[in-house]
């Protein structure tokens, strides 16, 4: 068994400085701690605190007291920044960091609050008192005139935040979470270290191997034809199909492909990680486990991204939703999209299949508070809901699946199709990003060989080439178009109709003292409760409610700060505010033709949709009891609910909108967010309406395939996990098919 390298431990220290790479001069990193002392200020508490013992008053005052300016919270904030930010985004957050840390600059970017009638008279940022300080940040965050300080204040707003919430010490902790309520749930794992891992007997870990020669000998051991080609300075590896991407596509395709008797080869650019790596931890976890560190957003800043990249993919972190394709979406493609296999028993039967290997459950023996809320408000106002099946059994009560699956009770594709595939011979390269696929012409036509990637490791020069029969492209929705692209596809569709079931939060706080509801919002199944809206006029629903798992970092993201006070007033209340969420079906689209530059564009029915939804979450919220409701909506909107009267919620809900994001011209702005990413190499009746064929085969080049969630033909909806291995089940068996007919 190959040595471990990675797990996911604490992502900072805050005692011991580390060496940082961001690149900021001093004075910057200076500027960039007075903002950070702004938006998280020290506040005096004068020993006015809510807390019936002394430990909970210490707690509360160290809370209240600490502040975003104190070592080494600047210096992290900058290196996420640096690593995690949209470049140009970067270079303008820079600029502005070194505008204010002189006194001209600070007049240009803050004007008259920089004036003093005492010597110097004309002060530099961080001279400033924090209140003008944080009245300068307030301006920037709600201004129109000057919208790339908007956007700025959102990029330093959102990575001081995830910084401040989410860094720990070597034991794991972080000192605001006893405050707010948070802590990491302890998980006894009785898996011994030592023990053989579910893939270890098909997984190869690139970072683990000393050089090009231990990497040949690790392959060869694993079954595969391994050669050097010194011409091309390649390692060349021979199997009858590559499939590139593990996740709910990736990992299905593998297993079918594989059972079929075919030699199977599947690069992943993520690691391997299984239950006893995980720690709960969402800094190192959203590292490790998320595109771009769960730090990833279209181009103007308006929706954040969450994609799985990490063996297992989206399955390994996403919330457990277990739900079929609707009827009326399949109706939909297969009639009037004209795709055959989603009208059909072979669908069906697929769906049955994945059902059946992922271990789905469809009941819940005891629900957190979020769902308990969700329930409860949908009763006292009269609208259906639903339960919602999970692939993990019945008694699964956990929380912090997103960041893995600690129990192992969740079933994604690291430890289901991916352990059948190793069983049967296939081979996972971890570590190892694809750079192209080798598509050359035959004669007839195009054709595709293989793939060629770059291997992580320092150790290793040479490139990788994996000749093959099939190869299959299951990078995700975000990935697998610019790789089509930068292997020499042409077709119109690639990159293009990206779809991503938009959603807006809406809030709920419960206090303890008036509410018979139990738990932290954190605690318990994630999502196992539904609500699907229904418009008048439409047929189907297009939106639907559900629970949200955020960890202390990621809420402070998405929570609108109208100042320093309020912030931390808002995050004291945070493991009692459960999180609802409206999700839409979207008409409108995106594109995605180079690696992590996502552009998007709403269509009017999205922000009916999304109108809708939000309002009726907020109805829900109000039904189950809380105290105080409110949106993420830049402005801080709120509404105190005790002893209010219906008219007055109505009238609240009217100023319900779903505002533009932070780079939209609006007063108001809300942040979107994003985990279900389709439709960006979708099937097509012909070339003109698609990027692959009924079969998932590409238009252009015999032999490439498209096998995850980008082939589906619009945005279904629902949570996509069922239907992505349902459709990557038809496309691999088809595949089979046809290579056994070679």
């Amino acid at each position: 068994m190959e040595g471990r390298k990675r797990s996911l431990v604490s992502g900072g220290k805050l005692v011991v400085k580390p060496k940082y790479k961001h690149g900021l001069s001093s004075s910057q990193i200076h500027s960039l701690s007075a903002v950070c002392e702004a938006l998280i200020p020290c506040i005096p508490t004068n020993g006015n605190l809510n807390s019936n013992d002394t430990n909970g008053k210490l707690l509360h005052h160290s809370y209240y007291l600490s502040s975003a300016s104190h070592p080494p919270f600047p210096d992290e904030t900058a290196e996420l920044i640096v690593k995690r930010g949209i470049p140009k985004a970067v270079v303008v957050v820079s600029l502005v960091l070194k505008l204010l840390s002189t006194r001209l600059g600070t007049l240009l970017l803050c004007g008259g609050a920089s004036l003093d009638w005492k010597w110097p008279f004309l002060h530099k940022f961080s001279e400033l008192s924090v209140s003008k300080r944080e009245a300068i940040l307030q301006k920037w965050s709600r201004g129109t005139l000057l919208l790339p300080l908007r956007t700025v204040f959102f990029m330093l707003k959102l990575t001081c935040f995830y910084t401040f919430f989410s860094l720990t010490d070597e034991k794991g902790q972080n000192p605001a979470w006893e405050s707010i309520g948070y802590h990491v749930e302890q998980v006894e794992n009785s898996a011994d270290s030592g023990e053989e891992r579910p893939l270890d007997k098909g997984i190869v870990e690139t970072e683990n191997q000393a050089d090009e020669t231990t990497l040949k000998q690790s392959l060869i051991h694993k079954g595969l034809q391994v050669t050097d080609n010194t011409k091309d300075n390649t390692i060349n590896i021979q199997c009858d199909v590559v499939i590139v991407g593990s996740g709910c596509g990736g990992g299905v395709a593998a297993a079918v492909l594989a059972e079929a008797g075919l030699k199977v080869v599947v690069v992943e650019k993520g690691h391997y990680f299984t239950a006893q790596d995980y720690t709960g931890l969402e800094g190192p976890s959203m590292n490790e486990l998320y595109a771009s560190g769960g730090i990833f957003s279209t181009q103007d800043g308006k929706i954040i991204l969450l994609a799985g990249s990490t063996v297992g993919g989206g399955s390994a972190v996403n919330w457990s939703a277990s739900i079929r394709t609707p009827d009326h979406v399949l109706e939909e493609w297969s009639k009037e999209k004209k795709i055959p296999m989603f009208g059909g028993e072979e669908y069906q039967s697929a769906m049955d299949r994945v059902w059946r290997r992922i271990g789905v459950t469809e009941m819940c023996e005891q629900e957190g508070i979020q769902n308990q809320v969700l329930r409860k408000g949908c009763e006292k106002v009269g609208l259906k809901v639903e339960g919602v099946a999970r692939n993990s059994t019945e008694g699964h009560y956990c929380g912090s699946c997103g960041y893995g699956c600690r129990r192992g009770d969740k079933k994604g594709t690291d430890s289901t199709w991916l352990v059948d595939a190793v069983d049967k011979g296939a081979v996972i390269l971890t570590g190892c990003k694809a750079d192209k696929f080798v598509v050359e012409s035959d004669g007839s036509g195009k054709r595709c060989k293989g793939v060629i990637a770059t291997v992580e490791s320092s150790n290793i020069s040479k490139k990788v080439q994996i000749e093959a029969k099939a190869s299959v492209a299951a990078c995700g929705a975000l990935y697998t178009p610019p790789l089509l692209i930068s292997s020499g596809l042409k077709n119109k569709n690639v990159g293009r109709n990206l779809h991503l079931h938009p959603v807006l939060f809406a809030w709920g706080y419960f206090p303890e003292s008036e509410s018979q509801l139990q738990g932290k919002s954190f605690e318990g199944g994630i999502i196992t409760s539904i609500n699907k809206v229904m418009i008048q006029g439409e047929a189907n629903f297009s939106t639907i409610i559900e629970t949200a798992g955020l960890g202390p970092a990621s809420y402070a993201v998405f929570l609108p700060w109208v100042g320093g006070q309020d912030m931390k007033e808002r995050m004291a209340k945070y493991s009692r505010t459960a999180m609802l969420f409206a999700l839409i079906r979207d008409e409108g689209s995106g594109e995605v033709r180079e690696e992590g530059k996502i552009t998007y564009k709403f269509h009017e029915l999205d922000q009916k949709h999304l109108e809708a939804g939000l309002r009726q979450t907020l109805r829900i919220l109000i039904g189950a009891g809380a105290a105080e409701v409110g949106t993420f909506q830049s402005d801080g909107q709120r509404l105190e609910c005790r002893g209010i009267k219906e008219e007055d919620v109505e009238e609240f809900l009217k100023t319900v909108v779903a505002a533009g994001g932070p780079a939209s011209g609006g007063k108001y702005w809300n942040l979107y967010a994003s985990a279900h990413q389709m439709s960006s190499c979708r099937m097509g009746v012909d070339e003109r309406e698609g990027a692959v064929d009924g079969n998932g085969e590409s238009w252009e080049a015999k032999g490439l395939y498209v096998c995850d969630g980008s082939v589906l033909p619009t945005a279904i909806g629902v949570n996509p996990m069922i239907t992505i291995e349902s459709t990557a089940y038809c496309i691999s068996t088809r595949i089979a098919h046809s290579l056994n007919q070679i």
